[in-house]
C-alpha cells in the first residue's frame, strides 16, 4: 500500500472514530451544565422568597437551551436573612426600652407616694402646732380677764410668798400650814384673781413663755420641758426665787444659780 493510501485511510478512521465518541463528550458536557443549575436552584429555591426576581428563559425541552437564575437571587437571600437580624436585634432594643419605662414608672411613684406621706405628716404636725397655740391663747386669755378684776399685785404675790416662809413641804398640800410646790404657787396667785392648774406640769403650759435669762418678779419658774414640769417656784428678785423646795427645806428662798431653772412663764 502506497503512503498516499495509507494516510486517507487513517483520515478516515479518525473521522469515523470522532463521529463516534462525539455525542457522548456532548453528553457529558450538558450533564455536568444541568447538574450544576439543578443544584442552584434547588440552593435559591429553599431561600429565595416565592416572588423572587428570576429571568425569564426558555422551555428547554422546545429550544434546548438552559435556564438561568440570575445572581440577584442569592443576594435577595442574603439581604432577607441579614433584615431578620435586624428586626431581631429592633425587638431587642424595644424590649429594653419597655422594661426601662415600667421601673421608671414604679420609680415614680414610690416617690409620688413618700411625697405624699411627707406632705401629710407636715399637714398633722401643723395642725398638732395650731392645736397647741390655739390652747395657749385661750390660757393666756383667761388669766388676763381674771387679772383684771384682781384685787391685788404682783407685790401681793411676793408678800404672800414670803409670808409662807419657813412652813413645812407636805406633797400635795396647798396650806395654809404646808405646801408643795405647785400648792404654793397656786395659792400665792389666788391672792390677786388668777386661778393657776393644780400641778406643775399644768402651771407650764399657761401664761406666756419668757427667757429664763429676762425673767421679771412674779414670773413661774420651771424644771422640766414644757406641759411635763416637774417643779415649780416664783422668781422674787435679785437672781433669787421662792418655792416649796422638799421635805427637809420646806418653803425657802434660793440663789437660782444653785439650781437653775429651765423655762419660765409670765402670768399676770
Amino acid at each position: 500500500m502506497s503512503s498516499s493510501q495509507t494516510d486517507t485511510t487513517s483520515h478516515i478512521r479518525r473521522r469515523r472514530h470522532a463521529s463516534q465518541i462525539a455525542p457522548n463528550t456532548n453528553w457529558v458536557r450538558r450533564a455536568g451544565i444541568a447538574g450544576g443549575v439543578i443544584g442552584t436552584l434547588a440552593l435559591t429555591g429553599m431561600s429565595a422568597p416565592a416572588n423572587a426576581d428570576t429571568a425569564t428563559t426558555n422551555d428547554p425541552a422546545t429550544t434546548g437551551s438552559i435556564p438561568v437564575v440570575p445572581l440577584s437571587t442569592a443576594t435577595t437571600a442574603s439581604q432577607a436573612v441579614d433584615a431578620l437580624d435586624q428586626t431581631a436585634l429592633d425587638l431587642q432594643v424595644q424590649a429594653e426600652k419597655d422594661d426601662a419605662y415600667q421601673a421608671a414608672l414604679q420609680q415614680a411613684e414610690k416617690a409620688r407616694r413618700a411625697a405624699d406621706r411627707k406632705a401629710a405628716a407636715a399637714k398633722a404636725a401643723a395642725k398638732a402646732r395650731d392645736t397647741a397655740a390655739a390652747s395657749r391663747s385661750s390660757a393666756r386669755t383667761t388669766l388676763t380677764s381674771t387679772s383684771s378684776s384682781a384685787t391685788g399685785s404682783i407685790a401681793a404675790v411676793i408678800g404672800f410668798l414670803q409670808a409662807q416662809v419657813g412652813k413645812s413641804y407636805v406633797y400635795g398640800a396647798s396650806g395654809p400650814s404646808s405646801y408643795d410646790c405647785s400648792g404654793l404657787t397656786k395659792a400665792a396667785f389666788a391672792t390677786i384673781g388668777v386661778d393657776l392648774p393644780r400641778t406643775a406640769a399644768e402651771q407650764s403650759t399657761v401664761g406666756t413663755a419668757v427667757s429664763v435669762s429676762n425673767v421679771q418678779v412674779g414670773d413661774l419658774l420651771f424644771w422640766g420641758g414644757r406641759g411635763s414640769a416637774y417643779h415649780v417656784a416664783v422668781y422674787v428678785g435679785n437672781g433669787e426665787y421662792l418655792d416649796a423646795a422638799n421635805p427637809s427645806k420646806g418653803v425657802v428662798i434660793q440663789k437660782m444659780a444653785y439650781y437653775m431653772p429651765t423655762s419660765a412663764v409670765r402670768v399676770a
